[in-house]
């Protein structure tokens, strides 16, 4: 897929070709080729719109060198990469309470259901992070969404440790589960500074979970 949309002279803003033409033209499975733009939607390659389509990110053609995001990561601790969230994500939150369309609080909500019934936890960390990033998303900015791509890839960089886990899978009182439902519930009434309050809570309670903050 890389080498297609580097072959073709897909240009940031571009849209590809959607999934079944995609299929003939690269001759892979279905799952396969999910798999694949799961994997470059995760590494802001591209980002895919609702009802409109696949379209190449912005800055996703540049060099790691020519990114001024590239390897910042390695320069940020866990605490400052969580304060870095909480100053950026419930703004987008906020942006997505005043555009969402049907089919964006459709995704953001089977995904938080997909969250919930998740069988181990790098399932579920693999939705909550699809869960974020379906709402910058449903901001419907491509400016906003470019800002939170760059800032998901800081968050992979930056060096966390090992997470002591002391179940196999998330409890049914997973706290991130009614925090969602409340970050959701805003969107879905269209009431930002709900939607911006309720994804700040969200944030400070990972937070508290990681670093021990009141």
């Amino acid at each position: 897929m890389r080498a297609f949309i580097e072959e073709r002279g897909y240009a940031p803003g571009d849209r590809i070709p959607p999934e079944r033409r995609l299929i003939d033209l690269l001759g892979i499975s279905r799952a396969a080729l999910r798999r694949a733009l799961e994997v470059l939607e995760r590494d802001g390659v591209i980002w895919r719109h609702v009802g409109k389509g696949t379209f190449v990110s912005y800055g996703a053609g540049e060099g790691a060198g020519q990114d001024a995001f590239a390897g910042l990561g390695h320069h940020l601790t866990p605490y400052r990469m969580m304060r870095a969230r909480i100053c950026i994500e419930p703004a987008i939150a906020r942006e997505a309470a005043m555009n969402a369309s049907r089919e964006a609080l459709t995704r953001i909500s089977a995904i938080a259901q997909r969250a919930e019934v998740s069988t181990y936890w790098a399932e579920y960390e693999r939705q909550d992070d699809q869960f974020h990033r379906a709402i910058a998303e449903a901001a419907d900015n491509a400016l906003l969404l470019a800002v939170f791509d760059s800032l998901n890839r800081v968050r992979r960089e930056v060096a966390w440790g090992a997470v002591t886990r002391s179940s196999a899978r998330p409890s049914r009182g997973h706290s991130s589960f009614a925090e969602h439902g409340a970050i959701l519930a805003a969107i879905e009434a269209h009431d930002g500074d709900a939607a911006f309050d309720a994804m700040r809570r969200h944030l400070r309670s990972v937070s508290s979970r990681l670093f021990g903050e009141a």
